[in-house]
């Protein structure tokens, strides 16, 4: 028996992985997280399996559900939105399984940020503008977080900066961010990227706030801040650049 956690992608069923999908379509028992995962996805699955919502149980509920599929000598299918390596709520399940003996492993999915960077038609790490890639988040209610990864101390850097789980704290994420970037400093915010209801802002951190306020969005969204979302006339990539390929 092992149990599959699988990166279900930012919430279009066809960003699934194959892997992802061929797990779903042979699994005797599902997992999954009703209000994130689309529900396309558990179509893929077989007539007789057991569909479980994760969103009203806890750990211990979840627990008992990977011990009783074990017991039963069933496959389970832990499937997660977007990506597992970030903000999936996996480290204390994988703690729990590895105290029962229960194997698992791990199949990612598109994250978040990068359904963003395709809505935006965007590459993040633009030569000699941005090279450099910050994902984190902010907190008021949810697990704090470490003290010295403040907005002020990761921004020093001007790297570019994505914001999850923080459209409901804009104002508060903008001030952190104004003194290292500057109020003209490239602005965005995706929400529902690849979703049908997929809305894209644009704007500076002047401006992106009052704009995020007025279309009304507070969850299941990703500010990004950095000067590579509006660049123009940076140089070539090396890889692709005339003089590395005439020298070969």
């Amino acid at each position: 028996m092992i149990v599959h956690f699988v990166g279900a992608g930012p919430g279009a069923a066809d960003l699934i992985t194959v892997r992802g999908q061929r797990l779903l379509q042979s699994a005797s028992v599902v997992l999954y997280a009703g209000s994130l995962v689309p529900r396309e996805l558990l179509d893929e699955c077989p007539a007789d399996a057991r569909l479980v919502d994760t969103a009203q149980l806890d750990l211990d509920r979840i627990e008992a559900e990977y011990v009783a599929a074990s017991d039963a000598g069933h496959d389970v299918v832990r499937l997660h939105s977007g990506d597992l390596s970030v903000w999936s709520a996996v480290a204390e399940q994988l703690r729990r399984l590895d105290a029962l003996g229960i194997d698992y492993d791990l199949t990612p999915g598109v994250p978040a940020f990068a359904a963003a960077a395709a809505a935006l038609k965007r590459e993040l790490t633009v030569p000699t503008v941005n090279q450099t890639v910050i994902l984190t988040r902010m907190a008021r209610e949810a697990s704090a977080m470490p003290e010295h990864e403040t907005l002020a101390n990761l921004g020093r850097s001007r790297g570019l900066i994505v914001l999850h789980l923080a459209t409901h704290l804009i104002d508060e994420a903008v001030a952190e961010l104004l003194p290292n970037y500057g109020e003209d400093c490239p602005a965005a915010v995706v929400a529902f990227a690849s979703q049908p209801g997929e809305v894209i802002l644009r704007g500076t951190l002047a401006t992106i706030a009052a704009q995020t306020k007025e279309a009304g969005l507070r969850r299941t969204a990703v500010i990004i801040v950095g000067a590579s979302l509006a660049a123009e006339g940076f140089r070539d990539s090396h890889l692709y650049s005339c003089d590395r390929v005439r020298a070969l």
